[in-house]
């Protein structure tokens, strides 16, 4: 007698050990069709597809199962939503049940990073850390680092700050912060991290020899890019040969990226062959996972290497395109990316003069485009119109805060665009102007979400300190108190207020001077004595010129004067008396003898035994004269005119 298939499953799910997933889904089968109705066997069914790694079969089954499997496999819909890139109805799925499963919070992290919320990612890893994470510690940090290291490539800074202490004792751990740190642009603090990554990598003893080997590809991958970012691009290219082909294990991402990045490290060649290999790599992007700011890089490169191919009617198109599809200004770099390679579209061929020309034409039309302003100001600068470009930003920047719109004004006070401000009143000698931008950009932020401009408050808060005046402490207190709460206790926000604070609210000190380093460690190891001997350097520019007094010995030495040179006749012959008259012109001369026929007529009408004309001398306006020769008078012994006859 055959054995009932739902007590098959039972028993084969009681077993200790189950590897065999596939033994699992055909008794999982069997019982459904023995029992329709049998649910348990439904989601076993699910679990074991999901276990094969055949996640839409997985969804199939669970809409096909009606309500009651739906409700039951909610964290299976999810994960399988989220292994099929449907990470908006993942979310909206996670959103509806809740996040009072734990399952369901480390679900809910992996949409919001493939999502690129890292934000969103990070918070929920930190509460799966502070709350009940026996056994899952190491890997809630790796993730909370790699939460992390994304937020710094989408420019934005960490909501979390940074235990000092942590110790790096996974190769996993060292990678991400590696990976940040090459996002802040510390390159040499993740060369370190990335060798050390290595290093424990290959002495892990969890990874099999093979796990090992696609570890490593990974971690050298990651120092071929560091190479290329610090030019060393020989060092780069050969790490990149070394990888050779992407093999099995390193996933369509992985190929892309590192085909993309050799790419670009070799030489120029025929742009038309590299148009061709740039098509390739981008059909092969379009079948990956990458995330969008990897996607725009690979894009951007595409259309850099189309305008080599002289393609500038297709990329002018194309980026015109992107422009059209979206609200300017924006404060996007992909969309002010798109702008300047439009400007460079348009401008193919021209000089830095004409070029510019141009560009004044199309910001007419696109007033409000933040890339193509930037591509103007530059030109300007490299042109040495400093005062134009300066001008250029200043009524772009008013024409923004103007318009009233909350995306205008945001993109206005911009840290990019308030830097770059900044930074050239500075070089115009214009620093009340800096401040004022300062103090503007700072008041603004106070009141809204600034997530992103965590820089900016930042650098404001620093530079107003500076000042003497109260309104400024003020709001160098209020920009990093902004820091302090969104950024949950940074040291550096602590430091700002305690010095922002500390002449008109000690009680602020008092709660803020507690959470900073004693005093004694920050100034150990340092010899007093050495920095007295070593003097004070003083920065160009911020010292006043004083006449320096001169010493006694100066008082009575000669005061050295620099004498002409006299310049001597070129036919000077030595020991020979020059010519007396070598100062008149030359026809003045007694030696002067003009050549030519008028020449010698002249010559004879010289006053060597001739007849001596009667000259006079005019006078000219303006000053000076000319001689003429002198009319001769009417002679008295002229005869009389005889008169006719009467």
């Amino acid at each position: 007698m055959s054995q009932d298939p739902r007590n098959a499953l039972s028993a084969l799910l009681r077993a200790a050990d189950i590897q065999d997933h596939e033994q699992i889904l055909n008794a999982a089968n069997a019982a459904i069709k023995a029992d329709k109705s049998d649910y348990a066997a439904q989601h076993t069914k699910v679990v074991a597809l999901l276990k094969l790694d055949r996640f839409d079969d997985a969804l199939r089954v669970i809409s096909g199962g009606g309500i009651k499997l739906q409700a039951t496999c909610i964290l299976e819909q999810a994960y399988a939503l989220y292994k099929t890139s449907k990470l908006e109805e993942a979310s909206k799925l996670i959103e509806t049940a809740g996040l009072e499963k734990r399952s369901l919070r480390h679900v809910a992290a992996q949409v919001a990073y493939r999502a690129e919320k890292s934000h969103e990612a990070e918070a929920i890893y930190r509460n799966l850390l502070d709350t009940d994470a026996a056994g899952e510690e190491s890997d809630l940090r790796i993730n909370i680092t790699a939460s992390v290291a994304q937020s710094q490539w989408q420019g934005i800074s960490s909501s979390s700050p940074e235990s000092a202490s942590e110790s790096l004792d996974t190769f996993e751990l060292c990678y991400n912060k590696a990976c940040r740190e090459l996002a802040r642009g510390n390159t040499s603090l993740a060369a370190t991290l990335l060798q050390r990554a290595g290093i424990l990598c290959d002495n892990s003893d969890e990874l099999t020899e093979e796990e090992k080997k696609t570890e490593l590809r990974s971690i050298r991958a990651q120092q071929a890019y560091l190479f290329a970012k610090i030019g060393k691009l020989s060092s780069a290219l050969e790490v990149y040969e070394m990888l050779g082909p992407a093999t099995a294990n390193d996933g369509r991402d992985f190929a892309v990226i590192t085909q993309n990045n050799h790419f670009a490290l070799e030489e120029t060649g025929n742009p038309f062959v590299r148009q061709r290999k740039a098509e390739s790599l981008m059909a092969s992007a379009a079948q990956s996972d990458l995330f969008n700011y990897q996607a725009n890089i690979l894009k951007r490169n595409n259309l850099v290497i189309d305008l080599g191919a002289y393609k500038t009617k297709g990329v002018a198109d194309r980026t015109e395109k992107i422009l059209r599809q979206t609200t300017l200004p924006s404060a996007n770099s992909q969309i002010n990316a798109a702008a300047i390679i439009n400007a460079a579209a348009h401008t193919q061929g021209l000089d830095s003069k004409e070029a510019l020309r141009k560009l004044l034409a199309v910001a007419a039309k696109r007033p409000n485009d933040v890339g193509l302003t930037l591509t103007i100001v530059q030109l300007q600068l490299q042109q040495e119109q400093a005062g134009a470009a300066l001008t250029t930003l200043t009524t772009f920047l008013s024409r923004l805060e103007s318009s009233g719109e909350v995306n205008d004004t945001d993109v206005r006070f911009s840290p990019g665009l308030v830097a770059l401000a900044v930074t050239l009143f500075r070089s115009q000698k214009r620093d009340a102007s800096a401040k004022a931008e300062i103090v503007k950009a700072a008041q603004y932020w106070q009141n809204r979400p600034s997530q992103s401009v965590g820089s900016l408050l930042l650098e404001a808060g620093i530079e107003l300190m500076r000042s003497s005046k109260s309104d400024d402490l003020l709001l160098a207190g209020s920009s990093f108190d902004k820091l302090f709460r969104e950024q949950q206790g940074s040291d550096v926000a602590s430091a700002g207020l305690v010095a922002a604070y500390a002449a008109s609210d000690a009680s602020k000190v008092r709660e803020h001077a507690d959470r900073l380093p004693p005093v004694h460690d920050l100034i150990s190891g340092i010899d007093v004595d050495e920095l007295f001997a070593a003097g004070v350097a003083a920065t160009p520019g911020t010292t006043v010129s004083k006449k320096r007094s001169a010493t006694a010995d100066e008082g009575n030495a000669e005061r050295a004067t620099k004498r002409r040179r006299r310049k001597l006749p070129k036919n000077l012959v030595e020991g020979k008396a020059p010519d007396p008259e070598r100062w008149l012109p030359l026809r003045d001369r007694s030696s002067y003898r003009p050549k030519g026929k008028k020449g010698k007529k002249r010559a004879g009408e010289a006053t060597q035994g001739g007849i001596v004309k009667e000259e006079e001398t005019l006078g000219l306006v303006g000053g000076g004269g000319v001689k003429v020769e002198k009319a001769a008078a009417p002679s008295s012994n002229n005869k009389k005119k005889k008169k006719g006859k009467k």
